[in-house]
């Protein structure tokens, strides 16, 4: 007999190799999951527009920095807006997904975001640095990341790079949502230690400032991950906002927060199916 369960494609790129995470443990984990509630098979990115056709929905997991597949990825997008593919998370997302301009728009905007500007015309509105990151607009991964002292930001190539304040912070710390719903949160008490995370337990302000940003995209299903510092003086300014494909540390949170947030995106995807 058929299965009446909903089709799902998981996108993922188990080969790939991350600084300090495990792509294809998270996936692998993942994927075993959602199959207790839905029909699933695996592609690499680079094979999902020829797939898709025969699911009910794509799920975009841990894929990869997608400028190392541009030209295919880009022909994924365009297809499923063509085909009026169900892709979790939604393509209309306006963080990660489509590039960093939205650092700038967050920038002018007044939302507390680490200053970025494009244009040299423009540097005066950041606050003095011992150094200053550069980074490509369309970069991921830390790819094409540098840093340079105010004297070089006069040779830098802009149009495509990105400048901000390296900004001297006590930890980094990261919020985890599945649609508006907050699900747990992890820091990485050692600036120099990005992924040796460990469990944060959020305030009331620390989840205000993650809404904002949450609530600023156009994403009502799906998974988000809210990336920010913690200032000497106390304050958290954003990051990252990823919507593309954010990785998860799943390996780091206790089982029941495990289970919890596998709940909580079985529910989504359902939800979104529904739609």
């Amino acid at each position: 007999m058929a299965s009446t369960r909903p089709r799902v494609l998981f996108v993922t790129d188990l080969a790939y190799q991350a600084r300090g995470r495990r792509y294809c443990d998270e996936d692998i984990f993942l994927s075993s999951r959602l199959r207790e509630d839905f029909d699933l098979a695996l592609c690499h990115p680079v094979d999902a527009a020829a797939l898709m056709d025969a699911f009910d929905a794509v799920v975009v997991r841990n894929s990869g920095p997608v400028l190392h597949y541009q030209e295919q990825y880009d022909a994924f997008r365009a297809q499923a807006a063509q085909r009026g593919t169900r892709v979790y998370n939604p393509l209309s997302g306006r963080a990660d997904m489509a590039g960093k301009q939205y650092l700038l728009d967050l920038t002018t905007a007044g939302y507390p975001v680490i200053p970025t500007v494009d244009r040299p015309q423009d540097l005066g509105r950041l606050p003095e640095a011992d150094q200053y990151a550069v980074k490509p607009k369309a970069g991921a991964d830390s790819i094409g990341l540098e840093f340079v002292t105010r004297d070089r930001l006069a040779d830098v190539a802009y149009g495509d790079v990105l400048v901000q304040p390296r900004v001297d912070f006590r930890y980094e710390v990261s919020f985890y949502y599945v649609d508006h719903t907050f699900q747990y949160a992890l820091h990485a008490p050692r600036p120099d230690q990005r992924w040796s995370l460990e469990p944060y337990e959020p305030t009331e302000a620390d989840l205000d400032f993650a809404r904002r940003f949450v609530e600023w995209n156009t994403i009502d299903h799906g998974i988000q991950r809210v990336d920010a510092c913690r200032t000497r003086d106390g304050a958290l300014l954003l990051v990252e906002l990823e919507d593309l494909n954010p990785y998860l540390s799943l390996d780091l949170v206790p089982e029941r927060t495990r289970d919890a947030f596998v709940a909580g995106v079985k529910a989504s995807l359902h939800r979104f199916l529904d739609t």
